[in-house]
């Protein structure tokens, strides 16, 4: 197993333990209700402050952020696009 598949499954395998800590929450939340909150509140906190931002890191780590920022390289790029897809849309328009 190589070591993305092995970080994309830890990932997964905690995210999977944080929501069923919140569903167990839920469930005894009618039982105990402060026992219930500290499941829910700590499942939260894991999926949103540790599972999240590793599967963030893991998954943008090699790629350019510049490609998905925008800025005046990329707005002309886009612009360069949509006008060349337009042309190309207004000539098959033409033909039928």
């Amino acid at each position: 197993m190589n070591n993305k598949s092995f970080t994309r499954t830890l990932i997964g395998l905690l995210a999977l333990g944080c929501l069923i800590s919140i569903v167990y929450g839920l469930i005894i939340k009618e039982t105990d209700p402060s026992l219930g909150n500290s499941y829910i509140g700590f499942g939260t906190l894991f999926l949103f402050l540790v599972s999240m931002p590793l599967f963030i890191f893991s998954e943008s780590r090699g790629k350019k952020l510049d490609d998905y920022m925008l800025n005046e390289k990329n707005i002309r790029r886009m612009r360069a696009k949509t006008e060349k897809d337009s042309k190309k849309n207004n000539k098959s328009a033409k033909n039928t």
